[in-house]
């Protein structure tokens, strides 16, 4: 299907954002809003998210990427991930907008971006029928030091070469004990912390359990920060079973890094979401 990708600008509390809207000739009532994270802009690292929104758009479904306040081309201060709702609500009355058709909406993010996403999910309940999550962002001292002891220093020790350059005296091991004891400090601490702050995790939590509609969750295999998400699943009480909701689909990309950095990963990310978005047609909401 022919598409056509058209430049716009979104107006948010006083500030302009830049969107490019990858616009099939054919556009159906679904639509997708990319949700940039970190300091990217809207192209993504290694053009992913340029790639994406036209393959999803090839198929028929219109999507927006963005800059959101404070990066790449539109105006305003830098903003932390867990406020740019104002952004993110801008971005999806501008696909309405630009695309008519579009009565329904899913937000795609990746890291701190599927973390934005899912914070922003319960404030559009009435167009908001899906989020995509990849490799979402839950960075803490204790998770960060839990996912440290369980998959970092394990497999330090397994590896010949490790063990080859403190044997031949090449291997300084004072810095990595140091590192692991500032780990397991950092678990404790962050454990306390857990017990008397309201982190910005909980309200991800909290946001997953209440968000009525699909999720798909994708996790790259060799990614230390998807280890974390799935770490603080399992340790907090506050995710406890959301990864096993009916409403939940789980895929883990074999081998991938954090980006998806090469065609072969990139692909496979894009063929899940495209087969997850055709589940969404005709869903009720």
């Amino acid at each position: 299907m022919n598409f056509t990708d058209v430049p716009l600008t979104m107006q948010c509390a006083g500030d302009t954002l830049m969107g490019i809207v990858s616009q099939p000739a054919q556009a159906g009532v679904l639509g997708m809003v990319i949700v940039v994270g970190g300091q990217q802009y809207r192209a993504g690292s290694h053009r992913q998210f340029v790639l994406l929104a036209r393959c999803l758009a090839s198929a028929g479904y219109p999507v927006l990427r963005f800059d959101h306040r404070g990066i790449g081309d539109s105006s305003g201060e830098l903003r932390c991930f867990d406020d740019i709702t104002e952004d993110i609500d801008a971005a999806v009355l501008a696909l309405e907008k630009t695309c008519p058709t579009v009565k329904q909406v899913v937000l795609w993010g990746l890291c701190d971006g599927a973390s934005a996403a899912l914070l922003y999910s319960g404030q559009r309940q009435d167009a908001l029928v899906g989020l995509c999550l990849l490799n979402p962002w839950v960075r803490s001292e204790a998770t960060l030091a839990r996912t440290h002891i369980k998959h970092y220093y394990p497999k330090r020790l397994l590896e010949s070469s490790f063990w080859k350059r403190l044997w031949q005296g090449q291997y300084d091991w004072r810095p990595s004990m140091l590192s692991l004891w500032q780990s397991l400090w950092s678990l404790r601490s962050g454990l306390f912390l857990a017990m008397t702050e309201t982190p910005f995790q909980q309200k991800m939590a909290t946001a997953m359990r209440h968000f009525p509609g699909q999720i798909l969750l994708v996790l790259s295999e060799c990614d230390y920060t998807a280890k974390e998400f799935l770490e603080c699943a399992k340790s907090s009480p506050d995710w406890h079973d959301l990864l096993h909701r009916p409403t939940l689909h789980r895929v883990e990309v074999a081998d991938a890094d954090h980006t998806f950095s090469n065609a072969q990963w990139r692909e496979v990310v894009e063929q899940t979401v495209l087969n997850w978005m055709k589940t969404l047609e005709g869903n009720p909401h």
